[in-house]
């Protein structure tokens, strides 16, 4: 838990405890104020919160963050010189904006919750039967009026094909000719007669994603038409049924003038009684033609027409049936159902995914631990990386933390709320690693989907992609990979025309690209693609004054996922852990950590060295390297030996410090890097 001082108790000082205070991974250790009545102290009184007066004499605490709330630039200043070189001293008005940020989260976190209850509410208060189906036919949607309809248990249907629930459907032509069919009579198992419209679901880039089926049972309309036969007789009946239903119901005359509307009607519309009454059937219509007046024409039902209505034109599907009495027109009979809610909530939803999707690259620079000069030189190019559109190349054993860098290269770009796309090379097969990449056509290959599928560069258009193990990728994808680096455009597998992508490519490797490029396996063109501006990742061997941090920071970690509270670590099992060289890097360390918290007591809150697992050390004896004769060895061969063992022996001597080596022999420290990974020099 991280340990946290307030200096400022004004009334932002008392915003960010208020907010902190109910947070389980900070501890509050004090709150300060020169104004011993400020607001903040007496809130911190009440909560048993060390309060001050001095915030100097509390330094000696070990914090971690120190928020500097009273807005002073010299007390900032100040507070920046005697703190501790770990401490992290956060201005006032930066906590108070990230506050607020978390609070504006939560709430639309909840915002979205309230409204996809508000969408099922409304697809399940709809009288009309609806069921919505995937590509493959298999049920995703079956309201409450479905069930009553059919007789069948939505926990049954959901996830099972709709040919098994419901043998007549045409659904699964409807998504193979993706046609609309409106006003279709079809016969249920239990004997009911629907009629019913299917509609294909069609995203705007031509995509199916599915397709619904809207239904109602007849017998309610005629049952409706043989009750309106006596009219007089009924009325009062009929009107009290109308004005209870929580459908929106009109009634017409023969003439097409309004005889009856609902409250629900004038809810959804905006229209009193004396608007719609004794008017026109058009009075009611902002959008569209009167389906009141086509049915008088037609005497034939309509179904599923969308329209807009009333002066807010608010979105509508209307389903109009005609009222014979013996033979003769009557009048009609229309139901509307609102959908500009649910488009509504649709809208909300897709907004709020976008922003999730903004979410996807985790990590900041503030989550890389260390300050060797190793890795500050690392962290600063990285930065100056995150600020140009120029191809990063990541280099670095595993383990290194390659992967963390991407992340935060991408969330210090300009194009932090775009996709951030990672993909393992090594991971993916090479038969599947292109379609993956690039995408493909419909009917590419056997099994491919309708419509095709965007490929991983598609997906992080305007944003980034990660792609790691590099130096894994065969000929021919290196040679793909050249042409989008090169023409910023790609070309799905089974297809022909180019499609224009701006993505920033942020690759990695553990493997000597030199060598690749030597022994013909790795494209000299694409190295030097890729090599824009290449990133070395030091070792943890090369910067163990860096283990104390990583080792606070990944117990944090460790004491999240296992509910433990430990400290942190002795001094003996700190030396000890700095002893030993760590091939496995970071990912080992952590590793080692954990293991040792699984089996200390929960009495303990130290990590010892006898909790410490057996660290195995190689050993460091290594054999002089003899130069060869000439006789032996090309001029340019022996050179290059030479100057591989000269680098070994300054960079022992400077015990694996690079930026005193550099300084030695008089190369820039990109140059020491660069002929490090040459010669495949590891320090131990």
């Amino acid at each position: 838990m991280q340990k946290l001082l307030i200096i400022g108790a004004g009334k932002g000082g008392t915003a960010i405890l208020k907010h902190l205070r109910e947070t389980s991974t900070m501890e509050i250790v004090a709150i300060v104020d020169i104004n011993e009545s400020a607001p903040g102290i007496a809130y911190a009184k009440s909560n048993g919160i060390l309060t001050g007066k001095d915030w100097s004499e509390l330094l000696d605490y070990d914090l971690d963050i120190i928020i500097e709330a009273t807005g002073n630039d010299a007390v900032f200043e100040q507070i920046r010189e005697k703190k501790q070189k770990k401490t992290i001293l956060i201005p006032g008005s930066v906590a108070h904006t990230l506050s607020n940020l978390m609070e504006e989260k939560e709430l639309l976190i909840n915002e979205l919750k309230n409204q996809s209850y508000k969408y099922d509410l409304i697809l399940n208060s709809t009288h009309d039967g609806m069921v919505v189906v995937d590509i493959d036919g298999t049920v995703v949607l079956f309201n409450k009026s479905a069930e009553r309809m059919t007789g069948k248990n939505r926990d049954f249907v959901l996830g099972k094909h709709i040919l098994k629930i419901i043998p007549g459907s045409q659904l699964p032509r409807v998504l193979k000719h993706r046609e609309l069919e409106i006003n279709k009579e079809l016969e249920l198992e239990n004997g009911k007669k629907i009629i019913t419209t299917r509609i294909p679901i069609v995203t705007e880039t031509g995509t199916l994603l599915g397709a619904f089926a809207v239904f109602k049972d007849i017998t309610e309309v005629v049952n409706l038409a043989e009750e309106l036969t006596n009219l007089k007789d009924i009325q009062i009946q009929l009107e009290a049924i109308i004005q209870s239903s929580e459908e929106a119901i009109s009634v017409v005359d023969e003439e097409g003038k309004g005889i009856l509307i609902n409250p629900a009607y004038t809810r959804i519309t905006g229209l009193s009684r004396e608007e719609v009454v004794g008017q026109p059937a058009t009075a009611d219509i902002s959008e569209g033609e009167s389906m009141h007046m086509q049915v008088l024409q037609t005497r034939r039902p309509v179904r599923g027409v969308r329209m807009k209505v009333g002066p807010h034109h608010r979105d509508v599907i209307v389903n109009v049936a005609p009222i014979i009495v013996d033979g003769k027109l009557k009048g009609s009979v229309g139901v509307i159902h609102d959908v500009s809610e649910i488009q509504s909530l649709t809208n909300e939803l897709k907004r709020a995914r976008q922003i999730i999707r903004t979410l996807e690259a985790k990590y900041s620079f503030d989550d890389i631990i260390g300050t060797s000069e190793e890795m500050m030189f690392a962290i600063e190019q990285a930065k100056l990386g995150a600020k140009t559109p120029a191809t990063v190349l990541l280099r670095g054993e595993s383990g290194t933390g390659k992967e963390l860098f991407a992340h935060a290269i991408h969330n210090g770009s300009d194009r932090k709320y775009n996709k951030f796309i990672r993909v393992n090379c090594a991971a993916i097969s090479e038969s599947l690693l292109e379609s993956e990449l690039f995408g493909y056509e419909e009917g590419a290959f056997s099994g491919a989907k309708r419509g095709g599928k965007r490929g991983f560069f598609e997906e992080a258009n305007n944003g980034s992609i990660f792609l790691d193990e590099i130096g894994e990728l065969s000929a021919s994808m290196q040679a793909k990979l050249l042409r989008v680096l090169q023409e910023h455009e790609i070309v799905r597998v089974g297809g022909t025309k180019p499609i224009a992508v701006n993505v920033r490519v942020i690759a990695a490797t553990n493997v000597n690209l030199e060598k690749g490029i030597a022994n013909g396996t790795f494209r000299e063109d694409l190295y030097y693609r890729l090599n824009r501006l290449p990133i070395h990742i030091p070792p943890l061997r090369q910067r163990k004054q860096d283990i104390p941090g990583l080792c606070s920071h990944l117990l944090q970690k460790i004491n999240r996922d296992y509910g433990r509270i430990i400290e942190g670590l002795t001094s003996h099992s700190l030396e000890y852990l700095s002893s030993y060289d760590w091939p496995g890097n970071v990912r080992e360390l952590e590793n080692i950590l954990g293991r040792a918290v699984i089996f200390m007591k929960h009495t303990e809150n130290k990590i010892d060295i006898h909790h410490i697992p057996k660290l195995e050390k190689e050993g460091q004896t290594k054999s002089k390297t003899e130069i060869r004769t000439a006789s032996m060895q090309p001029l340019s061969e022996m050179v290059e030996e030479f100057e591989a063992k000269l680098l070994r022996q300054v960079l022992n001597e400077n015990q694996g410090n690079k930026t005193i080596t550099a300084k030695q022999l008089k190369i820039s420290l990109r140059s020491l890097y660069y002929k490090l990974e040459k010669y495949r020099i590891m320090q131990n």
